[in-house]
């Protein structure tokens, strides 16, 4: 009979392998080789005495899992969040030890990071694991026990409690405004516009073209300009006089407090239709280093309030 690692470990490999349709990302996932991922896989069939996967010899789909691997799929996968459940609560009794957090790279940059000294002066005991992802990562596969993330609020098998709303806004640099005077929005067209592809093709971020609408300004030639593919970047460039950035108020704000940046036309309302959540698994609730890091996130995002 298949010992007991051994068949847990073949099961993640096959679950794994079953979710990726591959051995290789499987194995990318659970830091083995590939051939480490099939050989566990097929010791696993051999011990059921069937298949688990139709292994094809090219395209897209050349593991696909078979019918009765299919239905055996989702019993497997909740076993595994029992068991994860499980493990995590043996360690709930203790505050410290490590907690892995998520947020994209651009809110820990220009929000999170400035903030985290706090944080651990308040709980030393506590490490922090930071994961910086634009992906919306799979808490247990990841092991992520908290997170932060920008939208409406729902995102399925997690808790959701808002954080911050957010407006949208141009900006530009102390000496870039002092050289121009702009009467009026249309009047930021003839500029430099700093454009953000990290979130412009996203559904519920603004663009350009959306905040001139916002305020009359009709068809305003808003596609030229500088192009950056990182938030941060974006506002690093308006901070270096390179042009006018349409910014997101938290992530704009410590910069404004400071007079790095300078907010244009601040009687234009654009208030955006996504806010920012603190999100985890709901049975993570009780976690104590988890309740004192969600804590701690409500505190600062209620002091940086204006």
């Amino acid at each position: 009979m298949m010992k007991i690692p051994v068949y847990l470990n073949a099961i993640r490999a096959f679950e794994a392998s079953a979710r990726h349709q591959s051995f290789s990302a499987a194995a990318e996932e659970l830091s083995v080789t590939p051939a480490a991922v099939g050989q566990l896989v097929r010791g696993l069939e051999a011990w059921l005495g069937t298949s688990l996967f139709v292994r094809g010899t090219g395209g897209r789909a050349r593991l696909v899992p078979t019918d009765v691997a299919e239905r055996a799929l989702p019993d497997i996968r909740a076993g595994f969040d029992r068991l994860t459940l499980g493990l995590e609560r043996l360690k709930e009794g203790s505050a410290n030890g490590v907690l892995t957090v998520t947020v994209s790279p651009a809110f820990a940059a220009k929000w999170l990071l400035p903030r985290i000294e706090r944080f651990q002066t308040a709980c030393p005991d506590i490490d922090v694991r930071l994961d910086t992802s634009l992906k919306l990562l799979d808490f247990v596969a990841q092991g992520i026990d908290i997170g932060v993330r920008y939208g409406a609020g729902t995102w399925p098998g997690l808790a959701a409690e808002k954080l911050m709303d957010e407006e949208f806004y141009p900006v530009c640099s102390p000496k870039l405004s002092k050289r121009t005077t702009w009467r009026a929005p249309r009047e930021l067209a003839r500029e430099t516009l700093i454009h953000d592809l990290s979130v412009d093709s996203q559904a519920g971020f603004a663009s350009w073209s959306a905040w001139f609408a916002n305020a009359g300004v009709q068809k305003a030639a808003t596609s030229r300009g500088l192009k950056i593919n990182n938030s941060a970047a974006v506002l690093q460039a308006a901070i270096d006089g390179q042009g006018i950035a349409l910014a997101r108020s938290v992530m704009v704000h410590d910069d404004i407090a400071a007079g790095r940046l300078i907010r244009l036309f601040p009687d234009i309302a654009f208030t955006s239709p996504l806010s920012y959540y603190v999100v985890y698994r709901p049975e993570r609730a009780s976690l104590p280093r988890l309740a004192a890091f969600r804590d701690w996130l409500v505190r600062e995002a209620r002091d940086a309030r204006p």
